[in-house]
């Protein structure tokens, strides 16, 4: 039905959200067939909006994970927006950036539930009045001079990365996955001069998440510095 909507009113912002991310297991065939495909197949454009709770948030495996990895399976051709936003203006952006940009094209948002009552994960007015939405987020309380490891992490685990850090580490946050901003990326760890190891961590395990998607992405980008996973083991 929304997609229907959406295609019917491209101007617009059209929503389906699932009560948890997995939800959206039974509405596989719906996605793959065309809300992925839907430009490639039929050069038609679509701007529906799937908000997925995602994250683990401690209610056992079929309340923990909107399969992150198939929406990234299905990126390519600049088909999709996949997106993991750490803070309401992150999100406010986002969503008012599928209303306004030019291309139109379909929006998977990692929507996770705990975050709704962090007091870390707010925002101020300034924030969701000024600026836009950012696809990475550099670590903004980091003595780039003195970090010796980088750790690029997605989504809440954010927030447990950032207490547990210290002066030679710095926490990175991608905040979108698909496209990648690749250029971003690239900017930022030049900035880190003294940097030897640049580390992916994610709460999902390995053979989940986003792990597989910016492997290869981050060898690419990463030079001398070492690269490496963390995070848990793959998982049934």
């Amino acid at each position: 039905f929304e997609f229907g909507y959406a295609m019917a009113n491209p101007n617009a912002l059209v929503v389906w959200e699932a009560q948890f991310g997995d939800f959206a297991n039974g509405a596989q065939t719906m996605i793959d067939q065309f809300i992925a495909a839907t430009e490639s197949k039929w050069h038609r454009m679509n701007g529906v909006v799937l908000l997925l709770p995602h994250g683990y948030e401690g209610q056992g495996p079929e309340h923990s994970s909107a399969r992150l990895e198939r929406y990234l399976q299905l990126c390519a051709e600049n088909n999709l927006q996949v997106c993991n936003p750490t803070t309401p203006a992150q999100y406010f952006h986002l969503l008012r950036r599928q209303v306004k940009q030019e291309m139109i094209r379909p929006l998977i948002v990692m929507t996770p539930k705990s975050l709704l009552r962090l007091p870390e994960a707010s925002s101020t007015i300034e924030d969701l009045t000024n600026g836009g939405f950012q696809p990475v987020i550099d670590d903004a309380t980091a003595d780039k001079s003195k970090v010796k490891r980088i750790v690029v992490a997605s989504g809440k685990v954010y927030y447990d990365l950032e207490k547990a850090k210290n002066e030679n580490v710095a926490v990175v946050r991608l905040e979108q996955f698909y496209p990648f901003p690749k250029a971003k990326l690239i900017e930022i760890l030049a900035s880190y001069p003294n940097a030897e190891s640049l580390v992916w961590c994610q709460e999902e395990p390995r053979n989940m998440g986003g792990w597989v998607f910016v492997r290869s992405r981050f060898e690419e980008i990463k030079g001398k510095m070492s690269f490496a996973y963390v995070g848990r083991v793959a998982s049934a």
